[in-house]
């Protein structure tokens, strides 16, 4: 095989043959053999010319095979999991796993950080005392097993092509892609071995897909991959045109999820979260009421016994920023728009986010939405709390809000929270 030649086929458009494939993941993986500047031209290629379905499949087929599988079969429950493409104020797992545990399912959530403007599930945990993120398979299985999910790192040897490649599509812009973040999101949760899976894609202007048809592409993709490994799947389409519930950033999140579990919350993210239950209860074949399920208090009681079960502590106050400072409404009306990307953005500068991955992150930074889009807003109401450890990282977050807030004169027509579904 000659590396040249796959990444030249690709940028003449030609489809990869299954062997080219196989040989190139294989060995971008092993390291020694394909530099990151050949598999930086690849990506590039990939990105414009995009991949056949059978291509992408194949493609897929040998990240997973990149490295090892894990074997739920000693769990003794049906498995299902989900994945969110990424957004802001996006701590639907933070519930959604316990509830569907407690609705009889086992979950192996393995989750990742954040990124830029979109948060990190693991990095929201990592706000609760003593809670690690790094637990074994055998450690993975005894929780599930136990408590019914859990929230955790994926192990070194999941698809290790897909950690290599990850890493060079973020500093060669080549993320937005979608054979690329189909095969990325779909081989790790192949790899993890699941039996059923329900992702949750976002668009708007706080996602990675921002147009609604984009997204369904990839939705579709997706789907396909999954499928056609056997893992039954399904696919929910969801604005992320706002900030989802009224929270952005780690112990912020935290503290809004615990409210919807014990039963109060933002009805948006009760609202995404009691659709994406549904979807996974149904596929897992359960017969379960999540919402009602969510009222009688028990996921509550499970997301602390996964707490307690990977060396958390709850008991313990969660981090607050020692400095805040408010975004005001500049005239009165209706809140017609608070754009999600720029409170995203927002939310990184005041250190929730990061812009690399190895660089650290706040607990206690975020924004608070104190209005959303619809609300009767007075001129100089608080709109939005900034929370940040230094005060001087106010003023870049104040940057970002430029013109990221619309007062007009009549009440906006609602959007809806889920707009498609794809899948059997």
């Amino acid at each position: 095989m000659d590396t040249v030649e796959i990444i030249r086929a690709k940028r003449d458009d030609h489809r990869l043959s299954d062997e080219q494939i196989t040989w190139f993941i294989h060995n971008y993986a092993a390291g020694g053999v394909i530099a990151d500047e050949q598999a930086a031209a690849l990506a590039m290629a990939i990105f414009f010319r995009g991949m056949e379905p059978d291509e992408l499949a194949v493609w897929t087929g040998a990240m997973v095979d990149s490295g090892s599988r894990l074997d739920l079969g000693g769990v003794g429950m049906p498995t299902v999991d989900k994945h969110s493409t990424g957004g802001v104020g996006d701590k639907v797992s933070l519930i959604l796993v316990p509830l569907v545990a407690a609705c009889g399912a086992a979950v192996p959530q393995l989750s990742g950080r954040g990124l830029g403007h979109s948060g990190g599930t693991l990095d929201k945990m990592e706000a609760i005392s003593g809670w690690r993120a790094s637990l074994s398979v055998d450690e993975m299985v005894d929780q599930m097993r136990r408590v019914g999910g859990v929230i955790a790192g994926a192990t070194e040897d999941i698809s290790p092509a897909d950690r290599r490649l990850y890493a060079l599509r973020d500093v060669t812009a080549t993320v937005d892609s979608v054979p690329l973040i189909a095969s990325s999101i779909m081989s790790k949760k192949i790899a993890e071995g699941t039996e059923s899976l329900v992702l949750d894609v976002k668009f708007g202007s706080g996602a990675f897909m921002p147009e609604l048809d984009r997204a369904r592409d990839l939705a579709r993709t997706m789907v396909g991959l999954g499928e056609g490994n056997g893992v039954r799947t399904v696919a929910l389409i969801t604005a992320m045109h706002t900030v989802l519930g009224r929270t952005a950033g780690n112990a912020l999140e935290v503290v809004e999820s615990l409210e919807v579990l014990e039963g109060g919350g933002p009805a948006d993210l009760v609202e995404v979260t009691l659709a994406l239950a549904d979807e996974m209860v149904a596929l897992a074949g359960l017969d379960a009421d999540p919402a009602a399920v969510l009222a009688s208090g028990r996921p509550r009681e499970v997301f602390e016994e996964m707490v307690v079960a990977q060396g958390g502590d709850l008991s313990v106050d969660l981090p607050t920023a020692p400095h805040v400072e408010v975004v005001t409404a500049d005239e009165a009306g209706w809140l017609g728009r608070l754009d999600c990307l720029s409170v995203g953005i927002a939310a990184w500068r005041l250190g929730a986010g990061r812009a690399r991955k190895e660089d650290t992150v706040s607990a206690s930074a975020g924004v608070v939405c104190l209005a959303k889009p619809g609300d009767v807003v007075e001129a100089g109401q608080p709109i939005l709390e900034l929370h940040a450890e230094d005060p001087e990282l106010f003023a870049g977050a104040r940057h970002a809000l430029d013109g990221a807030i619309d007062v007009v004169d009549e009440a906006p027509a609602p959007m809806p929270l889920v707009v498609d579904r794809i899948g059997a």
